[in-house]
């Protein structure tokens, strides 16, 4: 533990008037950390594979994203090229540098500028994948590092993500089973995102944009391979 947050805990422990932990407490800590009890999952949540992906696209387009269904990653090209054109935006995307995005073929539209790495204040659209998306309520579990810089989930405009069907649960527990799955080092950020920034603070006008992408737009790969 750092110097800093050890003298964080003891001034709040201070606070409270408590002393430190008793090795039962302590205990007690551990033990629930590990065991990872899940908490309420709804109904909705528990569902076939193909009625969560059913459930998924739902929720999303009720959260003020859009969805585009598509075969397989050969379609990606075209349809972000045909969202960009509809949204009257530059044909430019910053890509993640994603190893799961290497099928891609951005050749297929010679008309798209296409470059990878994290997102900088010029950058207008960004192309990423997934960790997972979120049956229960539409929300896709971003997780950063070096293929996947956090900066593309917040600083474009224009978000736009590749995400497979299997990498659809149906509920926040299960994104989170599948997280510790990949081995005891958590990323440094999981942002779980649902919908298009947006606030209400201002006369409680809900505005789109606030503080992140003013659009979220999906494309979800039913099939598998290029």
């Amino acid at each position: 533990m750092s110097e800093a947050r050890t003298q964080i805990l003891t001034s709040i422990r201070r606070s409270l008037k408590r002393d430190a932990a008793s090795p039962e407490m302590v205990s007690a800590v551990d033990d629930r950390l590990k065991e990872h009890r899940r908490n309420l999952v709804p109904d909705r949540a528990d569902l076939s594979a193909s009625d969560k992906v059913d459930l998924f696209v739902s929720m999303v387009t009720e959260v003020a994203a859009t969805v585009d269904r598509l075969p397989n990653l050969s379609r990606v090209p075209h349809a972000v090229a045909d969202y960009l054109a509809s949204q009257n935006l530059p044909a430019e995307v910053k890509v993640a540098p994603d190893p799961r995005l290497d099928g891609i073929p951005w050749n297929k539209r010679p008309t798209l500028t296409v470059e990878r790495g994290r997102a900088v204040d010029r950058d207008l659209t960004s192309v990423t994948g997934a960790f997972a998306g979120i049956a229960e309520t539409g929300t896709l579990m971003m997780l950063s590092g070096p293929e996947h810089p956090t900066t593309l989930n917040m600083m474009p405009d224009t978000h736009i993500v590749v995400l497979r069907a299997d990498q659809i649960v149906g509920s926040y527990e299960d994104g989170w089973d599948a997280v510790r799955r990949r081995g005891p080092d958590m990323p440094r950020t999981v942002n779980l995102i649902t919908g298009p920034s947006r606030t209400g603070d201002i006369e409680q006008t809900i505005q789109l944009g606030a503080h992140g992408p003013r659009r979220l737009h999906i494309l979800l790969i039913d099939g598998a391979g290029v």
